[in-house]
């Protein structure tokens, strides 16, 4: 008979996962019916659809995984079946923070206004200078995956020790070393907090020379171009926020295997890991014209006027 801890994170682990289906399922059927009418595809239109089938897939490996550990415990940490949710987990977990992360980049380039011939080169090149970030998010995505083979054997090397009752001072190198590689997994992530951190950092200080330059000329403070800095800068922050939660909810999950009552832990962290891929998907829907428009629609229950795809495209 399943406790009450487990109950409340099944209840939890649910309805978060019919949260951020609903969010990712509305983003891809909006994008995926415009395409389907116009066959064409904007470049930020496209890594958003990506980056909702791709949070779509990470909520089915979650959901699976939670069920997994509350019905099933002992197969839970051994067994061809976890190894088969991690890699699959690890793939698009990374590829998800590395598409927002060209997001992020997208809004900068295509928004801020500097007059350093490095970013003016980046600008005037941002179609290019993104896509090879996304085939790079993608092989990065492929080297944090293959990076778990390694892991996996050292596993199976301790576990087979273990078994024998042998604990000698390789078994103890060995785990040693088994520990700071699962461990300093989570390094994966930095580089895209850095990367979405300095867009961040770019979009506020363009901003601010922006209005600046605005009330030199005595223009209102709110023309178009303030106001797409100013919703690109909610966006990006509210990625930030949102994966600053997700990266301390992962090192709760790793760190789990280390510490007492690692299930309980583990629980919470896999609750905190799921806020992500589904409040994020909200964020995105109202920071998009097109999007939020057809939301806003379909809650008033307006059959008649609601034509998918049908405002502009590029629209943070």
């Amino acid at each position: 008979m399943l406790g009450l801890t487990k109950w409340v994170f099944l209840v939890l682990t649910v309805t978060q996962f019919i949260l951020g289906m609903l969010g990712n399922g509305f983003i891809g059927l909006v994008n995926g019916s415009s395409w389907l009418k116009s066959r064409r595809m904007s470049l930020s239109d496209f890594i958003i659809t990506s980056l909702a089938l791709s949070r779509i897939v990470l909520l089915w490996i979650l959901l699976v995984d939670g069920i997994i550990m509350v019905f099933f415990p002992k197969a839970h940490d051994v067994g061809v079946t976890m190894q088969l949710i991690d890699v699959f987990w690890t793939f698009t977990n990374h590829l998800s923070i590395w598409l927002a992360t060209c997001l992020g980049v997208l809004f900068c380039l295509k928004i801020a206004s500097f007059s350093h011939p490095t970013f003016l080169w980046l600008k005037w090149r941002v179609s290019r200078v993104v896509t090879w970030m996304l085939l790079g998010a993608l092989l990065l995505s492929c080297g944090s995956t293959m990076s778990l083979f390694h892991e996996f054997e050292l596993y199976y090397v301790l576990r087979g020790i273990n078994a024998s009752g042998n604990v000698t001072d390789y078994f103890r190198k060995q785990k040693t070393k088994y520990e700071r590689i699962h461990v300093l997994g989570i390094l994966w992530h930095v580089l895209p907090l850095v990367v979405s951190l300095a867009s961040y950092i770019l979009l506020i200080l363009s901003l601010g020379r922006h209005t600046q330059q605005m009330q030199q000329n005595g223009s209102s403070s709110s023309d178009p171009s303030t106001e797409a800095h100013k919703r690109a800068i909610k966006i990006i922050l509210s990625f930030l926020f949102l994966f600053l939660f997700y990266f301390v909810a992962f090192s709760i999950t790793v760190s789990s295997y280390f510490l007492p009552g690692d299930k309980t832990t583990k629980m919470f962290g896999e609750l905190m890991t799921m806020v992500y891929p589904a409040g994020h998907s909200f964020v995105l829907i109202l920071g998009n014209n097109k999007l939020r428009q057809t939301f806003v629609e379909m809650l008033w229950c307006e059959p008649a006027h609601l034509k998918l795809g049908s405002k502009g495209s590029f629209s943070p």
